[in-house]
């Protein structure tokens, strides 16, 4: 499996690109799930690209941004097509967005039209270009159940709209991980990982909390202490050379988590592909 770090994991670090990207290389990661503001900052520094980074044997793995489903659809559009540019100059294929800002259950029959009528003219736009539209598994927007989600991919029904599956948020959901997979792996381009001490800390992750410099990290956890069982999930993808995933890590000491957190999963996968039967211990970094 494909492993990334996020650059949103540094958000409120003075940390430069070409550091992270040293770190992550160093560190045995395999790329960088780019976050949509560090990218367009970026573009003024045209250096950075695809080329550069895969110099250092990484590639970005997605650009992680948040299209607006609703509003003036010009604006939409224009905001696509720099975000198909910005994919275009660090050569990935995968834009993150979400479905809307409610919850399913909260969203009008109305509502939901336009988000499928505008999801679908994103995806048409975005493969012009040969990029997918990744919609993330999330709280409060219309892939905030596996019926809702299953449904959306019906209703816009067109082969460049993809699953970003957050594993975390599945599990939120009330759905057992592996079971909603098998359902949506199909469709699935990406994975973010990310573990949680207890479901009464889940609070944490909404993103007014998550995004303020000043915001409760409690709760926050390594991916193998945590109350999500990843080493049953992982153990279905580690050895799929297709799966992509990224460790999105919004905690403090980014660097020795990630670190942790690589070098279990690595662990992990060695074990796998030594056909061992690998141990449910706590893993040792």
């Amino acid at each position: 499996m494909k492993l990334s770090i996020c650059t949103i994991s540094f958000r409120h670090h003075l940390t430069s690109i070409d550091q992270l990207a040293q770190w992550a290389s160093t560190h045995h990661f395999d790329g960088i799930e780019l976050w949509g503001i560090h990218a367009t900052n970026l573009a003024n520094t045209p250096q950075f690209n695809a080329a550069w980074i895969e110099r250092l044997g990484l590639g970005v793995s997605m650009l992680s941004d948040y299209l607006p489903m609703e509003g003036p659809e010009a604006v939409m559009l224009a905001k696509a097509q720099s975000l198909c540019a910005l994919a275009e100059h660090w050569n990935t294929q995968k834009i993150r967005t979400f479905a809307g800002h409610r919850s399913s259950t909260d969203t009008s029959p109305a509502e939901r039209r336009q988000i499928v009528s505008r999801l679908r003219q994103l995806c048409e736009l975005l493969a012009e270009h040969d990029q997918q539209l990744l919609i993330e598994t999330h709280p409060n927007t219309l892939a905030d159940s596996l019926a809702s989600t299953m449904r959306l991919l019906a209703e816009v029904n067109h082969p460049g709209l993809r699953i970003n599956f957050d594993v975390l948020h599945v599990w939120e959901s009330g759905e057992d991980p592996l079971e909603a997979l098998a359902l949506m792996r199909p469709f699935v381009s990406h994975y973010h990982l990310k573990n949680i001490g207890s479901r009464e800390q889940l609070g944490v992750f909404a993103p007014p909390n998550v995004y303020a410099a000043a915001g409760s990290r409690e709760g926050m956890v390594p991916l193998f202490r945590g109350a999500v069982d990843y080493y049953d999930f992982l153990c279905h993808l580690l050895l799929d050379e297709a799966s992509e995933a990224s460790l999105e890590w919004f905690g403090g000491d980014a660097e020795a988590v990630l670190k942790q957190d690589c070098t279990e999963i690595r662990q992990l996968e060695r074990a796998l592909q030594r056909e061992l039967t690998p141990s449910r211990m706590v893993m040792s970094g």
